[in-house]
């Protein structure tokens, strides 16, 4: 039996979707509904509840699913044994896209630096949980991910890193009030955000629900996912957005882009490293993680 067929199971139990789960698995929904098919007709039962407004497990479905968690946790300590016997140094690595652009390439000189006989390194952008379940998966090796809500972080080791701040940017022309503005003040503008499932919009919808607003109440939107672009159309006087400080410090440090706080909004977000229990010993993710500290510290305990 094919495992991706009972990983795809899981996946549709886990979003109660089709679409979501061939989403994340980069197939079709076609093939994603494929897959259960053959897996009913393989087990003879019907394994997804398809009545409710969400797909669920039937009690077959439920049994299926803690086997199949079996197996897979199996199959991926196979190929992590495998791995290691071949003696030759290996790391991926997942993080988010804020993360990614504003530190990441400074760490990865870094380490390259002092790991030149890495055979294969590989970083990928992605949500947060995308990446803890890429790294539960045993996709990644190793996870950086900035979030605004508390996710579920007990099966992994963890390390804090200093919160990251998000302010709304906009260009000298735009003529914002200084920190700390209304929100009156910014609604009149074209807002560029993140899709929904980024935790800078979740923060930013958190704190627009708490003022008694909701994102349709800026002039108009863009939803776009290229950081870069974004930050290229603020630049230019095209609206403004709710981004990491970290992001845009060299534009607000020539002056093209200006920063602000809003009265009442919570600007912070958490920063965690997240490392499979027990691994962070190995010297190769030791020493990406020796990087990435120097560059930045974690918390003190």
């Amino acid at each position: 039996m094919e495992t991706r067929y009972l990983q795809t199971l899981i996946m549709v139990v886990e979003t109660g979707s089709f679409s979501k789960a061939a989403e994340l698995l980069h197939i079709t929904q076609s093939a994603a509904s494929q897959r259960i098919k053959w897996l009913e007709e393989r087990c003879g039962q019907s394994l997804i509840d398809r009545s409710g407004s969400a797909l669920s497990a039937t009690p077959a479905g439920d049994l299926v699913i803690a086997k199949s968690r079996d197996i897979l946790d199996l199959e991926r300590e196979l190929f992590d044994s495998l791995t290691r016997l071949d003696g030759e140094k290996r790391l991926s690595v997942c993080c988010t896209p804020t993360f990614g652009m504003a530190f990441l390439p400074m760490v990865i000189n870094d380490f390259m630096l002092g790991n030149a006989d890495l055979i294969d390194f590989k970083f990928i952008f992605q949500q947060p949980d995308v990446a803890l379940r890429g790294l539960a998966d045993n996709q990644f090796d190793l996870a950086i991910i900035e979030h605004c809500y508390a996710c579920d972080l007990s099966a992994f080791d963890t390390h804090q890193l200093p919160d990251d701040e998000l302010v709304f940017i906009s260009a000298p022309q735009l003529q914002l009030p200084s920190s700390p503005a209304a929100l009156q003040d910014l609604l009149s503008f074209r807002l560029f955000a993140r899709r929904e499932g980024c935790s800078s919009r979740e923060l930013l919808q958190r704190n627009l629900l708490t003022a008694g607003e909701d994102i349709a109440s800026f002039k108009s939107l863009i939803v776009s996912d290229d950081l870069r672009l974004t930050i290229q159309n603020v630049v230019a006087g095209g609206g403004i957005s709710f981004v990491s400080r970290a992001l845009v410090a060299a534009q607000l440090a020539d002056g093209s882009l200006r920063a602000c706080h809003v009265e009442g909004f919570d600007h912070f977000r958490s920063r965690t490293v997240v490392v499979p229990r027990n691994r962070q010993a190995e010297p190769v993710l030791r020493s990406f993680l020796d990087c990435l500290f120097q560059r930045i510290p974690p918390c003190t305990p």
